[in-house]
């Protein structure tokens, strides 16, 4: 018996790793594990979206649940109505960054917190072994939409930041939406924010016509040459279903994950004495820097999101991020959000009076590089074990993967949970020795699958 889950719910091609018998059998294992109750659903703008969502609805209902429909949405967004609404479990189709041949399905919990990895063996011991509720025609349950989720959401992001600062300092925000659903929240969160909004990719389009939905420098060209043309403040680009932001300066510079979280975090930190910041063992040590200027301690935790979340969560920690650009900020609630964090960025903008790219430049410089590898799907879950015996003796972590700590940085490696490869991932006090610890991972982890 294999696994559904990946590090952050479930992706496949459409039609072929990831069917519409799949999403219908999950649909029944998760109102089986859940139910009798209410579950929420949403979706992104991917093909196959309504597909997949209509094809879960009617496993949940068969099971007993009752379904209220979001419609599109960012997956936040969901995640913040799950709870508000009393569900049991919330269900969102998208597969976050991929490309557009992908579709996923993420499950939440009552807490809008995607399901613990125990949870997720329960549902997938469910699906695997075909032991769903089926209840009679008397209990089938029923659906309804719920249009107000996005007002709702806006308004609770607009809580936690100090909007009247913003709306003096009229800032101009070029918000690139990946033709998905950030563009039904973002443009119009900085809007009433009182900034004057330019939008890129605002279609909404399963093919992803403008750009790869995920936020990486190289897809965001367009993104950066209209923040510099216009004159713009800050550039904002989300991912697919935007619970993830990537920011761009005034000079048209992309911000890498660990320089925004390490913004926030510099300023959220300091605000209870002996905060404690929850990341992943990917983060470098700008984030290590900044948690001891503010007096903070950090947790590290596995990769993934869902391991982050529930970790804030377990622990009562304030601020929680990853260096791809996700921020989880618990006061609002304890997933990552990218709409939040482009409202904190924007606040941080009116409240400092200084440029993103100031702002940038008083942090501690560091260079990193990320590298994927693609290897054999067969030997993917076999490389660790190899990568442990050729590092045996080496100054290591080997909490998620192998990270390798040197004085002039260090090199993590580990297996992706959503795609047939490694990713490498290094950082350094320069580009030259990011790029050679990368070069070196890579290397290892080529080794390692000659020897498997």
């Amino acid at each position: 018996m294999g696994r559904l889950f990946g590090t952050n719910g479930i992706r496949g091609l459409i039609n072929q790793s990831l069917t519409v018998d799949m999403a219908l059998n999950l649909g029944k294992a998760v109102g089986t594990i859940s139910g009798p109750g209410l579950v929420a659903t949403a979706r992104d703008s991917r093909m196959g979206g309504e597909m997949f969502t209509r094809a879960v609805t009617s496993a949940l209902l068969a099971t007993g649940c009752s379904v209220v429909d979001v419609g599109m949405a960012p997956t936040p967004t969901l995640q913040f109505v799950v709870p508000k609404l009393g569900c049991a479990a919330g269900v969102v189709v998208t597969a976050s960054h991929n490309p557009p041949e992908f579709n996923g399905i993420k499950v939440v919990g009552p807490d809008g917190i995607e399901v613990s990895r125990e949870t997720e063996l329960r549902i997938e011991d469910v699906y695997f072994g075909r032991r769903f509720t089926n209840v009679g025609w008397d209990r089938i349950g029923t659906v309804r939409t719920y249009d107000s989720a996005i007002d709702q959401f806006i308004d609770a992001v607009k809580s936690h930041v100090g909007v009247e600062a913003i709306q003096k300092r009229k800032l101009t925000v070029v918000v690139d939406g990946a033709n998905s659903v950030g563009s039904l929240v973002t443009p119009r969160l900085m809007r009433e924010l009182g900034c004057k909004v330019i939008s890129l990719n605002a279609q909404l389009d399963g093919a992803f016509p403008g750009r790869n939905p995920e936020p990486l420098p190289e897809n965001l060209e367009s993104l950066r040459r209209a923040v510099v043309a216009i004159g713009a403040d800050v550039g904002i680009a989300h991912d697919g279903d935007a619970d993830r932001a990537t920011f761009v300066d005034e000079k048209g510079q992309v911000l890498w994950g660990d320089q925004s979280f390490a913004l926030i975090a510099a300023r959220v930190l300091p605000k209870k004495r002996g905060s404690t910041l929850v990341t992943p063992v990917s983060s470098g040590r700008l984030i290590e820097d900044v948690a001891r200027e503010a007096g903070a301690r950090i947790v590290w935790t596995e990769v993934g999101s869902v391991v982050v979340s529930h970790k804030l969560k377990e622990i009562g920690g304030e601020l929680g991020g990853e260096e791809n650009g996700g921020v989880f900020y618990p006061p609002h609630q304890p997933v990552r959000d990218g709409a939040m964090t482009a409202a904190q960025t924007v606040e941080m903008l009116a409240l400092e009076g200084k440029t993103l790219s100031e702002l940038v430049s008083q942090l501690p410089h560091y260079a990193s590089t990320k590298t994927k590898v693609p290897v054999p799907p067969e030997k993917r879950n076999q490389i660790l074990d190899a990568l442990l015996r050729l590092t045996e003796g080496q100054n290591r972590v080997t909490l998620d993967g192998v990270k390798l700590l040197y004085d002039e940085g260090w090199v993590l490696m580990r297996p992706s949970g959503t795609e047939p490869l490694w990713r490498c991932f290094a950082e350094g006090r320069s580009q030259d020795t990011a790029d050679k610890l990368s070069q070196m991972g890579v290397k290892l982890i080529l080794e390692a699958v000659d020897k498997v």
